[in-house]
């Protein structure tokens, strides 16, 4: 009997792992209280490899966006294009060989290959972050692609985690496949929209096309949350049909950000742009109650 077998604590490349897998556990509890509840609703296996998917998204998104900008304005030589090329140039390495010296790639990489995450999900996610760094304005069309690639392969990745182990038919999965994105999609739609005046304040960007936040009125608004109600009304379709480890979960998230876009709704849209709506925590914890009792959203 071997000495792993009798201690039954990892070795070699297994505690590697998952040290890794605890860097990655670390960045979602820091970053996002929302998705950090709703992951722990997640069955064991799911939980660790959708928090493992976070952090690499979340890591992508500070280097186009936050620490590193803050970092790199006392900086001179380093630029936040090479190190995004880097990043992903490294997440492709880790995945094909599976290994990285970076623990939140590594972490990844395990996610990538167990759940069979290819490049096609990858790399639109890693365009969509590069679009950052260069474009301020966006049309329907670039917008189209920057949520696919920035929130619909997200909602893809954890997908294959979450069938990793179900049988579904062909037409299971093209309906899973469509909550997914629509999901991902209303995810991003709704940050967007509570951000609208940081983003084109401090970010000079404008994400929704031809929405400016000089002019932006109450109808505009109406707009823009009507077509997140109907993505989420597209995911919920999808949702009861997912395996037991992830319905909990993913219900949790959808009324987090259903909650959030009626917030939106009920906020004038002067005030709106000027603060940063969000959901309270007492009101987070009824919805993980619900959601832990089984409660999907109508």
């Amino acid at each position: 009997m071997s000495k792993q077998s009798l201690t039954k604590k990892p070795q070699g490349l297994s505690l590697y792992t998952r040290a890794a897998e605890l860097s990655s556990a670390v960045v979602i509890d820091q970053y996002s209280t929302s998705f950090g509840w709703a992951t722990k609703l997640l069955g064991k296996y799911e939980r660790q490899h959708v928090r493992n998917i976070y952090a690499l998204v979340r890591i992508a998104d500070e280097i186009v966006d936050g620490a590193a900008a803050e970092a790199l304005n006392n900086y001179i030589g380093a630029d936040p294009h090479s190190m995004l090329d880097k990043f992903e140039q490294e997440t492709y390495r880790a995945v094909e060989c599976g290994f990285s010296t970076n623990l939140v790639i590594h972490a990844f990489a395990h996610t990538a290959r167990e759940a069979g995450i290819k490049r096609d999900l990858i790399q639109p996610f890693f365009n969509s972050m590069r679009t950052d760094l260069f474009q301020r304005v966006h049309d329907k069309r670039s917008f189209e692609a920057y949520v696919y690639g920035s929130a619909e392969v997200v909602g893809l990745m954890c997908l294959q985690v979450f069938l990793k182990k179900a049988s579904t038919t062909d037409q299971e999965r093209t309906d899973f496949v469509a909550g997914a994105r629509a999901l991902g999609a209303a995810f991003q739609k709704v940050n967007f929209l509570r951000d609208l005046s940081a983003d084109f304040d401090k970010l000079g960007r404008s994400y929704f096309p031809l929405v400016r936040v000089d002019d932006f009125n109450n109808s505009e608004r109406d707009r823009l949350v009507d077509d997140i109600r109907a993505d989420l009304q597209v995911a919920k379709s999808a949702l009861v049909k997912l395996p037991a480890e992830s319905r909990r979960a993913v219900a949790a998230a959808l009324m987090f950000f259903e909650e959030l876009n009626e917030k939106v709704a009920a906020t004038p849209a002067n005030e709106l742009i000027k603060k940063r709506i969000r959901v309270s925590n007492p009101k987070k914890i009824v919805i993980l109650i619900k959601a832990f009792l089984g409660v999907l959203p109508k």
